[in-house]
């Protein structure tokens, strides 16, 4: 087979070539498996995602277990953060570093709580340690965003504070891509894996707005994911926090109130 040059094998989209799956085409091209997001059968592509060395996260206290398997439930969470202020990159860069040393430093975790954040101005950013290429994988790393919660579900932080007001359209859009290229790798039914951190614990997390918004979400990752019949979906019993429960995960970021809510439960394995 003749060399696939890396412009044109991008520009081609190609999946299939003379019986070779994509992964052995961008290996002959020389381009990594994560460089470049591929359509993988009928799923969303992957959005960009930027790396936890794009936001120079520090180092975990310990590698986070990935589980053999996928995830349930997609949660969205808001960070109770000011909704005004920068919204470049650099900003999603400074958000993600302060989560990570609350979480870290007050806390007491391992690392980052959640999975993944999508900042203000629509960037999207890879959370704990290993979440994107266990995503990629259809495996699930072990997080700490809901508690009694975080063994079968994945964490999305929405930056901002969603009480009385939506997400801008631009954060709206990264979301909905975000959430449509996950409920495709894990084969997931939007209409039932896409929930709010209430749904699973005492909080107002995400913001009565936002969470009032979440059947519409639904709906617009349903399109993005066409015909496809997701097959996954089982219908956990939600365990609701107790009164007298102790729960970690609300606090401070540099000084910004962070009402996130229950994030580790007694049943939790790991925070």
């Amino acid at each position: 087979m003749p060399a696939v040059s890396r412009r044109a094998f991008i520009s081609a989209g190609l999946l299939w070539s003379a019986g070779l799956p994509a992964a052995i085409l961008a290996a002959q091209a020389g381009i990594t498996a994560t460089a470049t997001p591929a359509l993988a059968g009928d799923r969303p592509r992957r959005p960009r995602v930027y790396t936890r060395s794009d936001w120079k996260a520090d180092p975990p206290k310990s590698k986070a277990e990935v589980l053999d398997r996928a995830p349930d439930r997609l949660v969205v969470h808001h960070t109770a953060t000011a909704n005004t202020g920068p919204t470049d990159l650099d900003a999603a860069f400074r958000l993600s570093r302060a989560i990570q040393r609350y979480h870290m430093r007050r806390n007491g975790w391992e690392d980052i709580g959640e999975q993944f954040t999508v900042s203000r101005g629509g960037y999207v950013l890879e959370g704990r340690n290993r979440s994107l290429p266990a995503a990629e994988a259809g495996r699930h790393v072990l997080g700490a965003q809901a508690a009694d919660h975080n063994d079968h579900t994945l964490g999305i932080e929405t930056e901002g504070t969603y009480t009385s007001g939506l997400p801008s359209t631009r954060q709206l859009s990264a979301l909905t891509g975000l959430l449509a290229w996950l409920c495709g790798v894990y084969d997931l039914d939007p209409h039932e894996a896409i929930i709010g951190h209430r749904d699973l614990n005492r909080t107002a997390c995400p913001g009565d707005r936002l969470y009032a918004y979440l059947p519409r979400l639904r709906d617009d990752v349903a399109r993005r994911l066409g015909d496809r019949r997701p097959r996954r979906n089982g219908p956990p019993p939600p365990r609701l926090a107790l009164p007298g429960d102790v729960y970690e995960g609300a606090g401070l970021i540099d000084d910004l109130p962070l009402e996130h809510g229950p994030a580790v439960g007694p049943h939790d394995l790991t925070p």
